[in-house]
């Protein structure tokens, strides 16, 4: 009688180490392509910071999509197009003094792949001006893979 109350229980622990087993072994390819993903990803987001921080608006926007229909959401309202997302940074800060531009960077909240060609990125971003108190803020950022990279193709920032 003792043996037949043991089975049923030792063939669910069978079961779900099995099953355990297979999920495993199911995730981890893409686990290791999701990491794979998000250190491309933070290897532009550095990218960008460097092209803020030396001053290169160019290098600072080339993360994003050159797509006229690439979006950045502002407090003040919906931008379209890296064009756009210039003229506004350009009058909002002085790019060519080092001192008014100030020191970008970037802390990852965090990082989800929205399938094998998208993913989203949220971080705290962070402009500290010396003499000033820091500007920062949440940035969310959808990234889209294209042939040279990934790029972004919105962006809400407050």
């Amino acid at each position: 009688m003792a043996m037949r109350a043991v089975l049923p229980a030792l063939a669910a622990a069978l079961l779900l180490t099995g099953c355990v087993v297979g999920n495993t072994t199911n995730t981890a390819p893409a686990q290791l392509a999701d990491a794979t993903v998000l250190d491309a990803i933070e290897t532009e987001m550095d990218r960008t910071a460097a092209g803020w921080n030396s001053g290169d608006m160019a290098l600072f926007l080339s993360v994003y999509s050159p797509s006229r229909q690439t979006s950045f959401v502002t407090d003040k309202g919906l931008l379209r197009g890296v064009p756009a997302m210039e003229a506004m940074y350009r009058q909002a800060y002085d790019f060519d003094d080092a001192a008014k531009r100030g020191t970008l960077s970037f802390e990852r909240l965090d990082f989800r792949p929205l399938g094998p060609s998208h993913a989203l990125y949220i971080a705290r971003y962070t402009v500290a001006v010396p003499g000033a108190q820091p500007v920062s803020g949440v940035t969310s950022l959808v990234w889209e893979r294209y042939a040279e990279g990934w790029r972004i193709i919105a962006d809400h920032s407050g």
